[in-house]
């Protein structure tokens, strides 16, 4: 062979080489990335090509799929009372994408999951079409249907959790989408998926207010703040004298702190809290220290960034701050912030003597024949507070509800605890306050099937009329009441 014969023989060789490299690259090292990829197109041909497999509450399904008029994806997806259960369920759509329990649990939806090999080879040899598995989820239809409804045309969220095992039992935010409105292609549900997107809609449906945005927590977190001062030994009792002066100076400031109630002076952390006195627990976070605050505000479930339910919630945060900061922080006030469900964490944690559970609102994983995938076992998270410290934040909780600030959250038959919150925002406190309530309902065997958070951003209501106890407390006493009903 001649030599320029050889050289073309040789560079033939390196492509044929380079070709059969590049193949086996694609099918054996990207072959999983590029099946996921969300710009493939056969991935959403294959994943509604199918029935999808169904999220369930109390047994019952509340999603469905239905025929598609698109040539290429047989099926979408449907929900029964959708703007309802969006912040649980999130969406799937044939245009759009996924997201939340749709999308992270798609492999168990779509029957595609690893785990349901040996039951999709079954069913190819017998000649069965494959079909999605199932999502059991943790929550209570009668609290979802009560938040929602007492929520109504109102901006707020709602989290309800059981404090023996950190199973959700509501998670509602408002206001919401249908995201049935969108499931299909873009040509046809393109429109609705604009109206929902922010940049269309200042009061932006799609976010999940109960889990992805936080709050000043306002004066909810004077329960974080009696904690710290009781486990770091600020207090003995809760019936003691807290040596308060009214109005109390600010540490290295010339303001002074004062309260929306009388006889907060030396005033008891049981009757400041019934009172909500800004003095008494602003004090407290000073004694105990930004260092020992944020220990505290840890333990409850503060400044964790990575909190999966499994939807990640966004971080609560107790931050680093100066001494004048962190006594505004003790009364909700200053530069921390929570989630509706780490408030309803905090009155978990309460209710159930100390011990903080995960919060989790998927139990099982199902094949299409029932078979159980994987089970959601309850999980400690910490110890919160000692059982001692927990009993005093009860009684000073239920005083709230009794003769406080909370007694519109009562409920016969059962013992309630409570803690109301006004949260201040905007610019020198120039927009309309956040309401809060954060509970719990004990029965008289002494369990505690129920501990709920609620805010409410009410925009429309007279600023007089905002208060904790006025707008979110009636909310989280029907959202407890439906939990209790629904055990009878």
């Amino acid at each position: 062979m001649n030599k320029p014969l050889r050289r073309i023989a040789i560079f033939c060789g390196l492509l044929v080489l380079t070709l059969l490299l590049r193949d086996n690259w694609l099918q054996y090292v990207k072959a999983d990335t590029l099946a996921s990829d969300t710009d493939n197109r056969r991935v959403n041909i294959t994943r509604y090509a199918t029935p999808r497999g169904d999220i369930i509450v109390d047994g019952k399904a509340i999603t469905g799929s239905v025929e598609s008029s698109d040539s290429d994806y047989k099926y979408k997806r449907t929900w029964k009372d959708g703007a309802m259960w969006a912040p649980v369920t999130g969406y799937s759509s044939q245009a759009f994408g996924a997201n939340q329990l749709e999308k992270l649990e798609d492999g168990i939806l779509t029957g595609n999951d690893d785990r349901l090999f040996f039951r999709n080879t079954l069913d190819m040899i017998t000649g069965k079409k494959k079909e999605g598995g199932s999502v059991v989820t943790t929550l209570n239809a009668a609290a979802q249907k009560a938040a929602f409804e007492g929520l109504g045309n109102k901006k707020g969220a709602v989290a309800a959790i059981e404090p023996s095992t950190g199973k959700i039992l509501a998670l509602v935010s408002t206001p919401s989408y249908d995201p049935s409105t969108f499931a299909g292609t873009a040509g046809s549900d393109e429109t609705a998926w604009n109206k929902v997107q922010k940049k269309n809609n200042a009061d932006d449906p799609m976010l999940n207010r109960a889990l992805r945005e936080t709050y000043p927590p306002g004066s909810t977190f004077k329960v974080v703040t009696a904690a710290a001062a009781l486990e770091n030994g600020e207090v003995a009792g809760i019936d003691d004298a807290t040596k308060t002066p009214d109005p109390f100076p600010l540490p290295q400031s010339t303001s002074k702190l004062t309260n929306e109630h009388s006889g907060c002076e030396n005033a008891s952390l049981r009757e400041a809290l019934r009172v909500s006195c800004n003095t008494v627990f602003a004090k407290m976070a000073d004694n105990v220290g930004n260092e020992k605050m944020i220990e505290q505000a840890k333990k409850f479930g503060f400044n964790e960034a990575e909190l999966d339910t499994p939807v990640r919630a966004a971080e609560s945060i107790y931050p680093e701050d100066n001494a004048p900061q962190n006594a505004l922080d003790g009364i909700g006030q200053g530069s921390n912030r929570a989630t509706p469900l780490q408030m309803a964490m905090v009155a978990s944690a309460v209710a159930n003597n100390g011990k903080l559970m995960q919060p989790y609102m998927v139990d099982q994983l199902r094949a299409s024949n029932l078979d159980v995938i994987e089970t959601n076992e309850p999980k400690e998270l910490s110890q919160a507070v000692s059982s001692e410290t927990a009993q005093k934040l009860q009684q000073m909780m239920e005083t709230v509800v009794k003769t406080g600030t909370g007694t519109s959250a009562q409920i016969s038959g059962a013992t309630v605890g409570g803690k109301t919150g006004t949260a201040q925002h905007g610019l020198n406190n120039s927009e309309k306050p956040y309401a809060w309530f954060i509970s719990y309902a004990k029965l008289s065997d002494g369990s505690a099937p129920v501990a709920v958070a609620v805010v409410v951003e009410d925009g429309a209501a007279n600023r007089g009329d905002i208060t904790g106890g006025g707008l979110a407390g009636p909310i989280a006493r029907d959202v407890m009441k439906a939990v209790i009903d629904s055990k009878k």
